[in-house]
């Protein structure tokens, strides 16, 4: 049986957790990504119909260039890229992991400077376990998230201030 998303036009066929469903896929955010959808998604096609074709003019040899169009970018020696973010200045040491609840925590305390949260690679994307780590991230983000393990060995995030800048 569906998930009743009490937003119009938008389903999810899934199983989805009381927890899920209070903590990520409200009514408001339903809402926010039923309106992304429905204004970019035929520029979405668009693009992956050029992803395509682009593929297939590299596939017959054609190399990858530069747009013209960034020309005078290129050409401009003043033009200069924002300073990075607070966070974000020192990338020497990044770690990267899945975002189940204690790898989150063990990633942010790691005392690598970024912690780079993997929803793919390192994560099964099933639906259950993105939504699971959207709560995770949330969690971590407030600064209340905990795991314990089944051998009792509790895991949180350091009171310090010394965790990682998470990126997604």
């Amino acid at each position: 049986m569906p998930f009743d998303t009490k937003v119009a036009g938008v389903t999810i066929l899934a199983k989805v957790t009381p927890e899920q469903a209070a903590e990520v896929l409200t009514p408001e955010a339903l809402q926010f990504v039923a309106t992304l959808h429905r204004t970019y998604e035929a520029t979405r096609q668009q693009l992956l119909q050029r992803r395509v074709a682009r593929q297939i003019e590299l596939d017959q040899g054609r190399l990858p260039d530069f747009l013209p169009e960034t020309r005078h970018i290129r050409e401009d020696a003043t033009w200069r890229a924002a300073k990075p973010a607070p966070g974000l200045a020192d990338r020497r040491v990044e770690i990267t992991g899945p975002v189940d609840r204690k790898m989150v925590i063990n990633a942010l305390n790691s005392g690598a400077a970024t912690f780079m949260a993997d929803f793919e690679d390192s994560t099964a994307p099933t639906f259950s376990n993105v939504v699971d780590g959207q709560r995770n991230l949330k969690d971590a983000i407030h600064q209340r998230i905990s795991f314990t393990a089944p051998n009792g060995k509790q895991y949180n995030i350091r009171k310090d201030g010394k965790v990682a800048t998470l990126l997604v």
